[in-house]
């Protein structure tokens, strides 16, 4: 049990939830020890013991790190209590604002964390791709963002979406709230230089596609990433919670679980 890294999901009955707690029984280095939800409900593995979020102090000394999906608030009421009781945190919630942000690397001094907006491999070797290429290509390239997700997806664009349009700004030097251009029903002018249009599909069960062209005179590139099932995102993250278990403080991406 020595190596075995004990692990404790928040949001344990949403779409993401439910894959970690199938994902990680394949598991040899890894246990699921708790299971937090807002309403008690009997889950049929073993090993799992399920209890209120609210209560996730009662539980604190049962697992090594906490995999976070849920909602902002909740997970930053989770870091206050992961960080008083010094315990590392995956963070998959997606939707924070800019002093939400700054709150959770505030938090990575004394404890380590990893967020990421996607845990896929495919999607962060992606993002490699797509900073590669924004360094390489000059303004004559105008970018588009294209992202589907299923009808319940609460946040839009994306947080994926917005974290691929964040690495293209950073190395064009750009700004990404400036120059960032949202698809509605309107008139426009000749399209500027320096601007990254995203479109959002919205629609059935989608699980999650991302699409960026680089489109230029006399060519398109196009870059993209398409999720069949949700076990991808899942492993990910239980790869990146095994990863952090033993990190004492730090902010961390999937760049730094898988080397890249």
């Amino acid at each position: 049990m020595k190596n075995i890294t004990k692990i404790a999901i928040s949001g344990a009955y949403g779409r993401m939830g439910s894959s970690l707690v199938k994902t990680i029984q394949k598991y040899q280095e890894a246990l699921l020890t708790c299971a937090f939800v807002k309403e008690k409900k009997k889950i049929h593995l073993q090993n799992v013991k399920v209890i209120e979020s609210k209560k996730i102090v009662e539980k604190i000394d049962t697992f090594d790190v906490l995999i976070d999906f849920s909602t902002p608030q909740n997970t930053l009421n989770n870091l206050n209590i992961c960080k008083k009781y010094n315990k590392n945190i995956v963070i998959g919630t997606t939707g924070f604002n800019e002093i939400e942000i700054k709150k959770i690397k505030k938090y990575s001094n004394d404890i380590g964390i990893i967020i990421s907006a996607n845990f896929s491999v495919g999607i962060n070797l992606l993002f490699k791709l797509i900073q590669d290429t924004a360094k390489i290509l000059d303004q004559t390239y105008d970018v588009e963002i294209l992202e589907s997700h299923h009808r319940n997806k609460i946040d839009s664009p994306s947080g994926t979406a917005l974290q691929i349009g964040d690495i293209i700004a950073k190395n064009k030097q750009w700004d990404l709230e400036k120059c960032s251009i949202y698809r509605k029903k309107e008139i426009t002018n000749i399209r500027k230089n320096n601007k990254i249009g995203f479109a959002i599909i919205r629609g059935g069960d989608t699980i999650g596609e991302h699409q960026v062209m680089f489109l230029g005179n006399g060519e398109k590139i196009t870059l993209s990433h398409h999720a069949n099932n949700r076990n991808t995102f899942s492993k990910g993250a239980i790869d990146a919670a095994i990863w952090i278990k033993n990190k004492k403080s730090g902010l961390f991406n999937m760049n730094h679980v898988l080397n890249i």
